[in-house]
C-alpha cells in the first residue's frame, strides 16, 4: 500500500486537486491495525479501545480518509493473551498488510510484539500509561510515562495528602513491577523508610483482596497515615475497589490513587463508597473545553448515550490525528517517511491545551490528578502545564544516564556519559 501511495505522491497538483482521480489511484485502502483484547481479563478496558478506533477512522473517511483514499480498520482479538498479541501483530503486518497499528494495553502485551515490530518495521501506537525505560523506533508512546503519572501522584499524596507510609499494590507483570521500583527508590530519596513501604502483586483477574486489604489496613497501626498507590489492571479492580466498600475504608481513611482505573472501569462499580479516591491520567471526562465536548458528544452518538470517555481514549484521538496528519505530510504511509514526519507533530488535546510528540516518540501531556464522585466520574482537583514524557527515568541510577533521541541521534538507548549508542532494538 505505501508504494502505491508514493506513486500517487508524484502526481502533479492539478490532477491531485481531483478526489475522484485520487481515489482511482488507491487500488486498496489504507489499512489501520487494531490490536486490543476483546476477550478475557483486559476486555474490560480494550474493547472501549477499539470502538474509539472505529470511530475515529469513520470520521476520517468522512473528512475523505488520507491521501484521496479510504480507511479500512482491520480488528484483531489477542485475547488477553501475551503471546498472542505478537502472533496477531504478524498477521496484521504480513497477512492483512496493515500500514500502521494502533493496540495493546499491559506491558507484556506491548512487549510481545515489539521485536515482531522491530523485525518487519512496523508502526504501533500504543495508548496507556506504562513504566517507561523503553524507547522503540518503531512505536510512539502516547500515553503516560511515569514523570507524567506515577511521579506527581506520589508528589500529591505527599505534599498535600501527608502520607507517611505508603501500599504499592499492582498486578504481577512488568508495568506495575518496573514503576514501583521507580517509585520505591523515589519514596527513599524523598525521606519515606524502606519499613514504610508496603509492596504486593498480585495475578490477573484477582478476585479475592481480604488479607491484603487487612495488610494495608494493619500498615497504618502506628498512626500514621497511609496511602495505597494502585497499579492493578483490568478486572482484579473490581474486587478491590468492592473489598474497600466492605471494609468500610474512606478516603480519608487510606486514600488510592490508581493509575489503571477510570471512567470506564468506574462504569461497572458501585462508586458510592469510592468517593475521594483518586486517579492520576492525563485526561478526564470532566475536562471543560471545546474541544472535549465535540469529542464526548461524538462518542456517545457512536457508541450510545450511556457509554463514558477516559484517558487511553485520548491518547488513540491524539496518535491517531497525528498520524494522519504525518501521512499527508509525507504523502506516502511509508514507515520510514512517516516516523520522520512525526517529529514535532502538533495536535490540540482534549483538556485545552496542545500535545506535542518528542524525539524519543513520548508525547508532552499535563497530568491530572481526580477524585471520584458518586457519578462515577472525576472532580479534576490538580492539572499541570504540559510536562515532556521521559523514556528513561532519573530516578534509577543505571537509567539516569540515558536519552532517547531518534531524530538526532537515531537512538533510543543512548549513554550520555559514553557518548555511545547502548542499543537499537527493545530487547532490554
Amino acid at each position: 500500500m505505501a508504494q502505491k501511495l508514493k506513486l500517487t505522491s508524484y502526481v502533479t497538483g492539478a490532477l491531485l486537486a481531483s478526489t475522484s482521480l485520487v481515489a482511482a489511484e488507491c487500488a486498496d485502502p489504507v489499512k489501520v491495525g487494531v490490536l486490543h483484547s476483546l476477550s478475557g481479563t483486559m476486555a474490560i478496558s480494550e474493547t472501549t479501545l477499539k470502538d474509539t478506533m472505529l470511530m475515529l477512522i469513520e470520521q476520517q473517511n468522512a473528512k475523505g480518509g488520507v491521501l484521496g483514499c479510504e480507511i479500512e480498520a482491520v480488528v484483531v482479538d489477542p485475547a488477553s493473551d501475551w503471546p498472542l498479541f505478537a502472533e496477531k501483530a504478524r498477521e496484521l503486518l504480513t497477512v492483512s498488510e496493515v500500514d500502521v497499528i494502533f493496540g495493546s494495553w499491559t506491558s507484556v502485551s506491548r512487549k510481545s510484539a515489539l521485536p515482531v515490530l522491530e523485525e518487519l518495521n512496523g508502526l504501533m501506537f500504543y495508548p496507556v500509561q506504562y513504566e517507561g525505560e523503553e524507547s522503540s523506533r518503531n512505536v510512539f508512546y502516547t500515553g503516560a510515562a511515569p514523570n507524567q503519572q506515577a511521579i506527581p501522584a506520589v508528589d500529591y499524596f505527599l505534599d498535600e495528602l501527608g502520607v507517611e507510609k505508603f501500599a504499592l499494590l499492582g498486578t504481577d507483570y512488568v508495568y506495575p513491577r518496573t514503576t514501583n521500583n521507580i517509585l520505591e527508590q523515589y519514596l527513599q530519596d524523598k525521606g519515606i523508610a524502606a519499613d514504610d513501604i508496603f509492596v504486593n502483586y498480585t495475578p490477573f483477574g484477582h478476585s479475592d483482596w481480604a488479607t491484603i486489604v487487612g495488610d494495608v489496613v494493619a500498615l497504618g497501626e502506628d498512626g500514621k497515615q497511609v496511602g495505597v498507590i494502585s497499579t492493578i489492571n483490568g478486572d482484579a479492580n473490581i474486587g478491590f475497589y468492592k473489598e474497600l466498600a466492605a471494609a468500610d475504608i474512606s478516603a480519608d481513611d487510606i486514600p488510592v490513587v490508581a493509575f489503571s482505573v477510570g471512567e470506564e472501569e468506574l462504569s461497572g462499580l458501585d462508586t458510592s463508597n469510592l468517593v475521594g479516591h483518586l486517579a492520576a491520567w492525563n485526561y478526564f471526562q470532566s475536562a471543560e473545553s471545546d474541544a472535549n465536548t465535540d469529542f464526548i458528544a461524538a462518542w456517545k452518538a457512536f457508541a450510545g448515550e450511556e457509554r463514558v470517555t477516559n484517558d487511553p481514549m485520548e491518547a488513540h484521538y491524539i496518535g491517531f490525528n497525528m498520524w494522519i496528519n504525518a501521512v499527508t505530510a509525507a504523502g506516502t504511509t511509508d514507515v520510514d517517511a512517516v516516523r520522520t514526519e512525526m517529529y514535532g507533530q502538533e495536535f490540540p488535546n482534549l483538556t485545552g491545551g496542545t500535545a506535542v510528540m518528542l524525539p524519543n516518540h513520548h508525547l508532552a501531556k499535563p497530568v491530572l490528578i481526580g477524585e471520584i464522585t458518586a457519578e462515577g466520574q472525576f472532580d479534576i482537583i490538580s492539572q499541570t502545564a504540559e510536562v515532556p514524557g521521559d523514556a528513561w527515568t532519573d530516578f534509577l541510577p543505571a537509567s539516569a544516564v540515558l536519552t532517547s533521541d531518534w531524530k538526532d541521534l537515531g537512538c533510543g538507548m543512548y549513554n550520555t556519559e559514553t557518548s555511545t549508542c547502548v542499543q537499537l532494538t527493545s530487547n532490554y
